[in-house]
């Protein structure tokens, strides 16, 4: 396997690591679920925002042409991202963590379809053998999660999951695009749709300084993670970019439940289980991975 492979595994890991916090930062924010559109709004921005900085102390001025490159592709990857972002605010507000995330779970398969529909990228066997490990891991979590979970945060769950398996096709689809401002046109996108909506109905846009200010967090901890991931989509097919994502789902339940950060969000046994068969799919697909040496263009 070559290095660029082997790097790009562990990169894309650290980012759903670094995503995971999301929940951790949610359970902090008072009412959360009182201002879901604020909340949107705020980290949208950040996002953009943080993004465009980065861009410019890389590129300089000139990264703003990258916006007359995107075409289909990026609008398409932004769009997707700016529903995922929007949609998991209102699933991690009106449910469980565990809720949340296990929907988050079902991403491989969903971009495992999506990239063989547009892009004709078959799985490998030890992709499906790990996504099949990894699916009754969530399955486990889902049985105890399904009675403490809202049907509409387990429905906007299941779309962000969607959107976002969207978004990661898209990076597959064009490498030439330039992956970072998809991430932006999704940041912004997030942030004017919400905009529009607090506008419509008159809502407030200004919530408190914490609130704002975990709100932007959580926006850079998003940003951050989008730019390891995107920065690496080029290596991997979707549905194992998304598979070695999922340390998401086991770092997001852990953070709420370590009783010493004060949110003690208590996993179930089904939910300790599950957690350990999706760490065994992922060591099971990086081991197998490393005895075959694959090349991604």
């Amino acid at each position: 396997m070559s290095k660029k492979v082997s790097s790009a595994m562990f990169f894309v890991l650290l980012a759903g690591l670094i995503w995971s916090f999301g929940p951790f930062i949610v359970r902090n924010i008072n009412n959360a679920e009182l201002i879901p559109w604020q909340y949107s709004l705020i980290r949208g921005s950040a996002i953009f925002l943080i993004l465009n900085i980065y861009l410019f102390l890389n590129e300089g001025t000139k990264f703003t042409n990258n916006y007359q490159r995107v075409g289909f592709s990026g609008l398409i990857g932004g769009t997707c991202l700016g529903i995922a972002n929007i949609t998991f605010v209102f699933s991690i507000t009106t449910t469980t963590a565990a809720v949340t995330l296990m929907m988050l779970g079902a991403m491989p398969f969903i971009a495992a379809l999506l990239a063989y529909i547009f892009l004709k990228e078959k799985i490998s066997k030890t992709t499906l053998i790990a996504m099949i490990i990894a699916a009754t891991g969530i399955i486990l979590i889902s049985f105890d999660s399904k009675e403490t979970g809202t049907l509409f945060g387990l429905i906007n769950g299941l779309i962000s999951s969607s959107a976002f398996a969207g978004f990661t096709v898209s990076l597959r689809w064009r490498k030439k695009v330039p992956k970072l401002t998809t991430v932006s046109l999704g940041g912004i996108i997030a942030a004017g749709i919400s905009l529009l909506v607090l506008f419509f109905y008159d809502n407030n846009i200004l919530i408190s300084l914490k609130n704002t200010s975990l709100s932007a967090l959580h926006g850079f901890f998003v940003c951050s993670a989008l730019i390891i991931y995107s920065s690496n989509a080029k290596y991997l097919p979707a549905a194992d970019l998304t598979l070695l994502s999922l340390t998401e789902v086991l770092g997001g339940i852990f953070w709420v439940w370590l009783p010493f950060l004060g949110i003690n969000e208590i996993p179930s046994t089904n939910t300790l289980i599950g957690g350990m068969i999706i760490i065994i799919s992922i060591v099971f697909y990086g081991y197998n991975t490393r005895r075959y040496r694959f090349r991604y263009n």
